[in-house]
């Protein structure tokens, strides 16, 4: 018999982040366990998970030999100092990424979380710049409806208003390109057809306006994750890549969503065949299991900056206590021996067309305004009630009672169901999450 933790008498010591702490408290949702495709409540009910968490238990929920990895490694060292020390299993798995990332993006900076990845990667891009002697070049480029993380310099480049409005201006000189929402493609399924070249040319705009001697770098998510998943119009991402390539602007992909398998490919820029001069990733790098990020950057960034630098001095001066401690390496490493010994890439791109086959279906309901899909990511809007919000958040714990666990943006559905999902799974995903919105 299973051991249920028991519930605390008081819930208000934890102040729980994107929550309504109050609602929350007063009538809680509550995993006690959690297995394969499904998570068990406090109430002993089965809730199928349709997010891979939050878009990172990509190999399914209580994988032994992850924690079997990470139990081993805290009995021959628990910690070691990540400045002028190392230990092997960090350069082990920065070997096995750099693997499986696209072109030159072979060298592996280590954080704890996507926020601190997109962190990390715009300062590289300032640090990258100043080594080669264009230090002025300190202008960075985000994108409308975009998340990049809670840190500062993420939420500078982001373009989500409320996540922005409450913590002032941010850093100085960011600028948005226009998001890639196009309201004439509604119930398209895979990429727009049109839109993309001009989209992309906002870039080129800034650089007439700002000059391209002012930019360090432009950062997008490949498919918008967060704010609805916005599949990038045909020609958007190479015409960003031309852009920069011509006014020596770093090219940022934030595959913290995007990474390992989500798009059917191991990488978003594999899916659309771009490769950026930096990716950071997070979510799926330990399947949930210990915190961890990590940026890919080309050898031409690496060698610069290090080249940069005196023999003995510090080249970069970032990073932060835990990064690739031995804990998450461990689990990180256990992680992608799962996703090669399972292919659990090529179950992705097998399972797409049963997962964008029944998301777009949901397209028929009154409710539903726009269905957008790409591999197994999907996002589904709903038609606002009173207030913008409301009717999402209401409809989050409908699912719930139901059996089903989804991520709500506003009033937007996402999925993004774990990589080890069958037919099956993805049929009850849908049956269930139609059963609760016909009742609107």
């Amino acid at each position: 018999m299973n051991f249920v933790p028991e519930l605390p008498n008081s819930l208000e010591q934890h102040w729980m982040p994107f929550t309504s702490n109050r609602d929350f408290k007063a009538n809680p949702r509550i995993m006690t366990a959690a297995k394969g495709m499904y998570y068990t409540t406090d109430r002993g009910d089965a809730v199928i998970d349709g997010s891979a968490g939050l878009f990172c238990v990509a190999a399914g929920h209580g994988r032994r030999e992850i924690a079997e990895a990470v139990h081993q490694t805290l009995l021959e060292m628990d910690y070691i100092p990540p400045f002028q020390f190392g230990h092997p299993k960090s350069f082990e798995f920065a070997r096995r990424l750099a693997a499986v990332t696209p072109g030159d993006l072979n060298n592996i900076f280590f954080s704890n979380s996507g926020s601190e990845a997109v962190e990390s990667a715009l300062k590289i891009a300032l640090a990258y710049h100043k080594a080669r002697g264009e230090g002025e070049r300190m202008r960075l480029v985000g994108r409308e409806r975009a998340y990049h993380g809670v840190n500062f310099g993420g939420l500078s480049v982001a373009g989500l208003v409320n996540n922005r409005k409450a913590f002032g201006l941010g850093l100085p000189g960011a600028v948005h390109l226009r998001h890639t929402m196009l309201a004439e493609h509604n119930k398209c399924v895979g990429e727009p057809e049109t839109g993309g070249v001009e989209l992309a040319n906002d870039l080129q705009r800034f650089v007439d306006l700002h000059g391209a001697d002012q930019i360090a770098a432009c950062i997008v998510e490949p498919i918008a994750g967060s704010t609805g998943v916005l599949v990038p119009p045909k020609g958007y991402l190479k015409r960003l890549r031309e852009i920069c390539d011509q006014h020596h602007i770093l090219l940022i992909f934030d595959e913290v969503i995007c990474a390992f398998g989500r798009t059917g490919e191991q990488f978003a820029a594999d899916a659309f065949d771009v490769v950026p001069d930096m990716i950071t990733m997070a979510k799926a790098l330990t399947n949930g299991v210990v915190p961890m990020g990590a940026v890919a950057c080309s050898d031409k960034i690496y060698e610069t900056i290090n080249d940069s630098a005196p023999d003995t001095a510090i080249a970069l001066f970032h990073g932060y206590t835990y990064s690739g401690c031995p804990v998450a390496a461990a689990a990180a490493l256990a992680t992608r021996d799962i996703f090669e010994e399972e292919g659990l890439v090529e179950n992705a791109a097998k399972m797409s067309p049963k997962f964008i086959e029944a998301l777009y279906s949901l397209g028929d309901l009154p409710i539903a305004t726009d269905v957008r899909g790409y591999g197994l990511l999907g996002g589904v809007d709903l038609a606002p009630a009173d207030k913008p919000g409301a009717r999402g958040y209401a409809i989050m714990k409908e699912l719930y009672e139901a059996g089903v666990m989804v991520k709500l943006t506003g009033d937007c559905i996402l999925f993004s169901p774990p990589l080890v999902c069958e037919e099956k799974h993805i049929d009850e995903i849908f049956t269930k999450v139609r059963g609760v919105l016909l009742k609107h």
